[in-house]
């Protein structure tokens, strides 16, 4: 037993010993790796302690170079600042001079001439004030009537969405009763939105194609510049109303299909009058086909959500009470628009017919003066011959007076006196 455990004993110290001097060695090996790797550390630490100062040096550089441009600027702009409000008080004092200048060579007399003068130009003038004005409060105006206006649009629809089932009750089985109320809806709309019959839109008018065929468009709205735009109302009740009164589903989806292909008859029939081929009217390519009851509109654009394309191909735009609404509001603002703009124009003529006058009353003016200098002139040489001289007139026809001349009248004293003062010694 003892003689196995010795070689173990020796085996372990062996051991031990080589794996001491091993992990010194690997010691000194990580030891001098460490060190090497801690100078690298250090070196580009200091790297970027120098390339960190180099940055700061530049930064404060660019720093100083910042306020300095602000403080130019702001020295710029003061100095633009006293040129401007130098300039502004020499023009002031150039033009208070000139205007004393001018003043002071008017009489009071020339100033009495020219007010008579300027109270028609202010009078106009006070005209043109007041048609801006008016002009100005008319737009005002227009724009918080077109709110109320939107307002009462507004609840006239609600109105008439509440009635709709009521009116397709009252209205069941006849077509033509269907489309006159059709029509006075939409006339009603019309006149809703500001719109005058015989002004702005017409009914029912008479018009005939290239093959001579009559054609009569329910509405045509008058745009400017000549423009129209066609509107027919078109009312499809029966198969509306057999839907909501249909007592089970098989009956209300053969109702909604009769209700959908009412509606693509109205539409192809429409399309086929060609109302946008009429030489007479001036109107885009497109009809609205009005169905005034908007619910009944919805309910077939749901079943069928092609329809509108379909409408659009026929070159028919379908519309309800809500989107014709947008419409005519629209066209009533450009009928608004078009007024003031007639008002401008004639504002802007009276502006130059205002100016003309003006002229010619500055050329009136410049011959009154030159009219009352050339009176001036022939005033002084008059009363020179009148009074001045030894052979004034005045000294002349009173010498005559003393000589014996009869005369019940006598010249008035101030112009004897300067006559006598006047005399030169010879």
């Amino acid at each position: 037993m003892t003689e196995i455990a010795i070689p173990i004993l020796i085996t372990l110290g062996l051991g031990l010993v080589i794996g001491y001097f091993i992990s010194k060695i690997t010691y000194g090996k990580i030891t001098s790796n460490l060190k090497d790797e801690n100078q690298r550390i250090v070196n580009e630490l200091t790297t970027v302690k120098s390339e960190k100062e180099h940055y700061l040096i530049e930064y404060t550089k660019k720093q100083t170079e910042n306020e300095n441009l602000i403080q130019q600027a702001a020295l710029k702009k003061a100095e633009l600042n006293e040129i401007q409000e130098k300039f502004s008080k020499e023009f002031e004092i150039l033009a208070q001079k000139i205007l004393e200048e001018k003043s002071s060579k008017f009489t009071e007399q020339n100033k009495f001439n020219i007010q008579q003068l300027l109270n028609p130009l202010q009078e106009k003038i006070k005209n043109f004030e007041e048609k801006v004005d008016s002009t100005h409060k008319e737009s005002i105006d227009y724009h918080a009537a077109l709110r109320q206006q939107i307002i009462g649009l507004r609840d006239l629809n609600q109105q008439m969405s509440k009635e709709t089932l009521n009116l397709t009750k009252a209205l069941k089985g006849e077509s033509k009763t269907q489309g006159d109320w059709g029509e006075t809806q939409l006339e009603l709309l019309l006149e809703k939105a500001n719109l005058t019959k015989g002004i702005h839109f017409s009914t029912q008018g008479g018009f005939r194609d290239d093959s001579g065929k009559l054609k009569k468009p329910d509405f045509i709205i008058n745009l400017p510049e000549n423009k129209h735009l066609i509107i027919d109302s078109k009312v499809s009740l029966t198969a509306y109303e057999s839907y909501y009164n249909a007592e089970d589903e098989q009956h209300k989806q053969v109702a909604l299909k009769n209700h959908v292909a009412s509606i693509r008859k109205h539409i192809k029939e429409l399309g086929e009058k060609r109302y946008t081929d009429l030489y007479e009217i001036n109107t885009p390519d497109y009809v609205l086909m009005f169905v005034p009851i908007e619910a009944a509109l919805m309910l077939a654009i749901q079943d069928n959500n092609g329809l509108y394309l379909e409408a659009l191909d026929k070159n028919v735009v379908l519309v309800s009470t809500s989107t014709l609404l947008a419409t005519l509001s629209t066209v009533s603002s450009i009928w608004k628009q078009e007024d003031q703009k007639r008002n401008v124009l004639e504002i802007a003529t009276r502006a130059g017919a205002l100016y003309d006058k003006f002229e010619g009353f500055v050329q009136d003016l410049l011959s009154v003066g030159k009219s009352l200098n050339s009176s001036k002139d022939s005033y002084d040489a008059a009363m020179k011959k009148l009074v001045d001289g030894n052979g004034n007139l005045i000294r002349s026809v009173e010498t005559i007076k003393k000589l014996g001349a009869k005369a019940k009248k006598s010249l008035p004293q101030n112009l004897l006196d300067r006559a006598e003062e006047n005399i030169t010694l010879e």
